[in-house]
């Protein structure tokens, strides 16, 4: 992960119109083409992994490739095998122009709530990019908060090329900081379910009770009448 070289983006106009798929087959660069051909070339990608989880952070990543890159096989990355992401997730990180990552632990997701952690790891991830950007595509309908040029775009990771590699990176890292989590607190089963409510993971909980990485915010039904929640 790359250390924070710009703590404020570039100030501009913050109206832009909401971007629609086209009517004919999705061109996954869509809506890149129509900002690189009005003259931006820093268009930034923007998605965010683990809002559905139990415990663990939120993580959120920012990419910017350079005009008409695209990256074969990039998509949604809900839609991809592990081996496909970890196969695409080096050669994203190699050919993009820059890309930035920001994470929000689960105390921090249990002081605000996962709508504004989530948010909160997007504008995080576009402040560590190297440059600042002049447009961001959003995955979702909700706007970031910060005074650049953004466009939301509804299931925004699986028709926009930029915002489907940053979902990939996104996921990748969390599985990562999951991995860690399973050695830190063994018993849990984090490297399997990474921390997602599975019957697996609430059979572990109703077992052992929740360690320092739960979100508490996030009390399953299940579990209402665990005291140590």
């Amino acid at each position: 992960m790359r250390a924070k070289k710009n703590s404020r983006s570039r100030a501009g106009s913050s109206h832009s119109p909401q971007a629609y798929t086209p009517p004919s087959a999705i061109d996954k660069l869509y809506h890149e083409k129509q900002l690189w051909q009005a003259g931006l070339t820093r268009v930034i990608g923007v998605d965010e992994a683990g809002r559905g989880p139990l415990a663990g952070p939120v993580v959120a990543a920012a990419i910017v490739f350079s005009p008409e890159k695209m990256i074969a096989g990039v998509d949604d990355s809900k839609k991809l095998t592990q081996e496909e992401r970890l196969r695409l997730f080096p050669q994203i990180l190699r050919q993009c122009r820059d890309y930035g990552v920001g994470i929000v632990s689960a105390e921090e997701i249990d002081e605000v709530n996962i709508l504004q952690a989530s948010l909160l790891a997007m504008r995080k991830a576009i402040l560590n990019l190297h440059e600042p950007p002049e447009h961001v595509l959003v995955d979702g309908r909700t706007r970031l908060g910060m005074d650049v040029p953004q466009t939301t775009i509804i299931k925004g990771d699986a028709l926009s090329h930029t915002i489907g590699a940053a979902s990939i990176v996104a996921k990748v890292v969390r599985d990562l900081i999951m991995d860690y989590y399973h050695r830190k607190f063994p018993g849990y089963g984090f490297d399997v379910h990474k921390g997602y409510p599975t019957p697996h993971h609430l059979r572990i909980l109703q077992q052992l009770g929740p360690c320092a990485i739960h979100r508490r915010s996030f009390r399953p039904r299940a579990l209402q009448n665990l005291n140590q929640y």
